[in-house]
């Protein structure tokens, strides 16, 4: 194996558009996987257990927490989310790189954990086109989505510790802005798998390879 497998870790507002990225980027670049957090929230329409999310209950989310298996967790909008620290080391050691679309609560929790992990901020272009794609859900009422965008003023105070910002521009002005904001975040993924640091295996058998005359 070259090397141990790479953390990326998406969030952003709700309503940017942060899972959509992270769905179709796996989809379309096999080479990247994505982690499936747990959830107390219900499965929306259409979302499947253990593809979407695993759907737990509080008494079951709270025993996970008290047994320390989340490698984060946080509460965000009434309900609670976490990722499994077994989840995401045994991808990371069997050398595959791994996508965790979580909020900014937990994804600041990772990158305070690993100095290794590597953030990525979703921002909608103006708080406008977010209350017009959080409108177009048609899955938030109007008390909902006013808390949606009090914490997204609050997430984005958050934007400035992440590593890298992807601004996913309105559909109506950029009509390939979904798949210009996709390859921007797999462009990031490719930087860093570039990096000399995460190299050094490879780097050190060529170096012994050729002072050696093989």
């Amino acid at each position: 194996m070259e090397r141990r497998g790479l953390l990326f870790v998406i969030s952003g507002p709700a309503g940017a558009g942060k899972s959509m990225i992270a769905k179709q980027l796996v989809e379309r670049h096999p080479d990247v996987g994505l982690s499936v957090s747990c959830t107390t929230r219900a499965p929306r329409p259409g979302e499947i257990d253990g593809v979407h999310y695993h759907f737990v209950t509080d008494e079951q989310f709270d025993e996970l927490v008290r047994k320390g298996a989340f490698y984060e967790w946080a509460n965000v909008h009434q309900n609670r989310y976490g990722t499994l620290k077994s989840t995401v080391q045994e991808q990371l050691a069997q050398g595959h790189d791994l996508i965790l679309e979580i909020d900014v609560q937990g994804c600041l929790q990772a990158m305070e954990q690993d100095s290794e992990v590597t953030g990525i901020f979703v921002s909608p272009p103006s708080r406008e086109n977010l209350e017009k794609r959080l409108r177009a859900r048609g899955t938030e009422s109007e008390e909902s989505l006013n808390i949606r965008l009090h914490n997204a003023a609050r997430e984005v105070e958050q934007a400035y510790r992440y590593d890298y910002i992807v601004v996913h521009q309105d559909w109506d002005e950029v009509p390939d802005a979904l798949d210009r904001a996709i390859e921007q975040v797999y462009a990031i993924i490719e930087a860093a798998r570039a990096k000399t640091k995460h190299n050094m295996r490879f780097l050190n058998a060529l170096s012994a390879s050729l002072k050696a005359g093989k």
